[in-house]
């Protein structure tokens, strides 16, 4: 009988399940890698390895052990230089290394852009305070203080003066694994939301678009996303503009294969601004949500890439309305339950709540403190946007 092939996934969390059982259901032998001892993850894969994903020798020695034939850091911003680092070591499937180390890393990646001719901030990177807090003649205000290294706007800050600064920067220090952070002015957009979702590669053209609108809960952090929503909110001129920057990004870093997840901004003078890009599929379960909207399972898609199979791109015309929501509190408590106003309740397809009663809830300062999300589909775009602008009237997170 001849033996599975084995799939090496980096990382664990709620959001990551999904890709375990995905390869489990094509068949692959799943070996799962993560630091935290209690990832559900390690209850769905075949094997599993306490081991930082961040480690790359570590994981290199466990890839080698394993004679692995494919290596998948699902999203996982992270994860995703190491995923690339083994697969380049082992002849696996994968991008360049080097194209990934740029997007997971954002003062490389503000390098990079203005390098190959795209429009990019001024931005600069520090390794210290005393540094950066010298230099604050460099930039125009508005600008964002955050990690070079971290991802769902963990330990981000926007500032309209320096006053904040020294604050700001000891914030995003706190979450930068490689302690440096970047100061880059903040690009106002023309359009009502950020524009961010997942854009899938083959073969080194873009086959999935998943450009969504991102929504921002401003009484609570308007830098984290709240949910995303399509269609997206841009004129024509400006979603063809949009595409051919980032394709011209995939052909720049010699992409070959996979999910991108990104932010980018239209200002007023019609500029396409990357924002960032990710080497992996987006988080908050946005996946799924592109499954819903195009009928294309773009789970299957990464794990297949992953391993090296062919894939035939067939992703079906956008169906409208669709939307999620990053079940939330604006403070700090015991989870006790959510209660969904009937209104909002006829909307909901389905609900994944990430909490149970007891358990610590925490103020949603980044990404990772999300209760939960729920997908929604409504009639038209008018009945959406409005229940999205009022959402949090018709959601109460009741905490003991």
């Amino acid at each position: 009988m001849q033996s599975k092939k084995k799939i090496l996934l980096l990382g664990g969390s709620a959001q990551q399940v999904i890709a375990i059982d995905k390869a489990k259901e094509l068949g692959y032998y799943t070996i799962l890698c993560d630091f935290l001892s209690d990832n559900p993850g390690q209850y769905h894969a075949d094997k599993f390895y306490l081991v930082s994903t961040t480690d790359k020798e570590a994981i290199l020695k466990v890839a080698e052990e394993e004679k692995i034939d494919g290596i998948l850091a699902y999203a996982s911003d992270p994860a995703a230089p190491t995923a690339a680092y083994v697969a380049e070591k082992l002849g696996l499937p994968g991008n360049p290394s080097e194209s990934v180390e740029v997007l997971c890393n954002k003062d490389r990646f503000r390098e990079f852009l203005f390098q190959n001719g795209f429009h990019a901030p001024i931005a600069c990177g520090y390794t210290s305070i005393e540094h950066a807090l010298k230099e604050t003649d460099k930039f125009r205000l508005p600008v964002i203080v955050k990690p070079v290294d971290s991802s769902g706007s963990k330990g981000a800050t926007v500032l309209h003066d320096w006053g904040g600064l020294e604050n700001a920067l000891e914030f995003a220090f706190s979450f930068s694994r490689g302690h440096r952070v970047i100061i880059e002015e903040f690009i106002e957009k023309k359009h009502p939301y950020l524009i961010g979702g997942d854009i899938f590669v083959i073969d080194g053209r873009i086959v999935l678009w998943g450009l969504l609108n991102c929504h921002r809960d401003q009484n609570v952090n308007p830098l984290v996303p709240v949910g995303k929503s399509y269609p997206l909110a841009l004129d024509d001129c400006d979603v063809q503009l949009v595409h051919q920057t980032l394709q011209k990004m995939v052909d720049k870093l010699q992409i070959r294969s996979g999910a991108m997840n990104v932010e980018l901004i239209v200002d007023k003078n019609d500029r396409v601004w990357p924002i960032d890009v990710g080497p992996r599929n987006g988080g908050n379960m946005i996946p799924d949500l592109l499954g819903m909207i195009f009928d294309v399972d773009v789970v299957e898609m990464s794990v297949k890439v992953a391993m090296g199979e062919k894939i035939t791109s067939n992703v079906c015309v956008g169906k409208p309305f669709y939307a999620t929501h990053n079940l939330h509190s604006s403070q700090n408590g015991a989870f006790e339950k959510i209660v969904f106003s009937d209104e909002i309740e006829q909307h909901i397809l389905k609900k994944c709540i990430y909490k149970k009663p007891g358990d610590k809830v925490e103020y949603f300062d980044n990404a990772a403190k999300a209760l939960g999300i729920i997908f929604l589909k409504f009639d038209n775009k008018q009945k959406m946007l409005s229940h999205l602008e009022r959402i949090t009237d018709e959601i109460q997170v009741i905490l003991k």
